[in-house]
């Protein structure tokens, strides 16, 4: 008899979450899907979901997350609920550290507090490194973490705070620090979504061009958050507790090439692109190239392999007729 596992999601209404959410009905239909609300949470990248239970709770209130964890019993959690934006932290520092810090240690807590103790993953950020020269590319989980935004320092108190419920408590924490990915669902202020928004105005004639751009010369490795959302969950299953895995695709370009890229799959010819100096931070990570090595090691060692299922003009292709779809709602 296969063995039913109950799975919660917080933030089941952002990209990798509700893709995380797909990924498990698909999977491993016989599991039971949860996914963390707020009352106010945007419903439309989830609103194709089915079987799905949801429950109220928010990572600054301590209250919600005991009642959360107090009637309900997880095999596993998936935390991937935090204020991602790193422009917006820069403008409130304090909202972003509540939410992503105090949001986990909150979390944690509350499992702590539970009568089961679930899995969990706890869903940390490339950000954390900070500007890496070129010659300490790929960038491996030993390389020190030097945040440059309020955000990245959230991400670094809410990794340690993994770290930390592992080594005091021996709760079982997997932390995965999660480098550039993007896909359908993105939200538009992220720069290929940005981008690719921007075009499918320009195809669909509400909006006239150019394109606009921040630094086009900053360095990614792209994944696809489809395969993203599988390393996440071969991480927690597989991986050892205490542990951190960097997850990263293997398309390194620079946001100019992947821009390019977009244009090239565009209906409309001759689309241009100019600078906007508001997009422009005084605090940019230019090269985020990840080693893999510690994550594929782990698999292969378990016998498994962690093949990606999409070229990044595909990604972009999907991402590009999602905003085409959502413009024509």
């Amino acid at each position: 008899m296969v063995q039913r596992e109950r799975v919660l999601i917080t933030g089941i209404t952002g990209m990798a979450g509700s893709h995380l959410a797909d990924f498990v009905r698909r999977v491993y239909p016989e599991d039971e899907v949860v996914g963390m609300i707020r009352w106010r949470s945007p419903t439309k990248n989830i609103r194709h979901l089915r079987g799905v239970q949801y429950v109220y709770g928010d990572l600054t209130d301590m209250a919600s997350l005991w009642s959360v964890f107090g009637g309900e019993k997880f095999d596993k959690v998936f935390h991937l609920a935090a204020q991602s934006y790193v422009d917006y932290s820069q403008v409130a520092p304090g909202a972003t550290m509540d939410a992503n810090a105090t949001g986990t240690v909150n979390l944690l807590s509350a499992i702590l507090a539970s009568d089961t103790w679930p899995s969990v993953m706890v869903c940390s950020s490339s950000e954390v490194y900070g500007n890496v020269a070129k010659w300490d590319l790929p960038i491996t989980e030993s390389q020190p973490l030097r945040p440059a935004s309020p955000y990245a320092v959230s991400k670094v108190a809410a990794d340690m705070a993994g770290l930390q419920y592992f080594l005091s408590h021996d709760l079982h924490v997997v932390r995965t620090r999660a480098f550039t990915n993007t896909g359908p669902r993105r939200g538009p202020v992220f720069v290929a979504s940005s981008f690719a928004l921007q075009i499918a105005k320009i195809e669909a004639g509400l909006a006239d061009g150019p394109v606009l751009v921040g630094n086009l010369d900053s360095v990614r490795t792209w994944c696809d958050v489809r395969d993203m959302v599988r390393a996440y969950w071969m991480a927690l299953e597989w991986g050892q507790a205490g542990e951190v895995y960097n997850i990263g695709g293997d398309w390194t370009s620079t946001i100019g090439q992947m821009l390019e890229i977009l244009k090239g799959l565009s209906t409309t010819e001759g689309i241009e692109h100019v600078v906007d100096p508001a997009r422009l931070r005084k605090s940019d990570v230019t090269q985020q190239v990840p080693s893999t090595e510690k994550f594929e090691t782990m698999l292969r060692e378990a016998g498994l392999g962690w093949e990606k299922e999409y070229t990044l003009e595909e990604t972009l292709r999907d991402l590009l007729d999602y905003w085409r779809a959502e413009l024509a709602r």
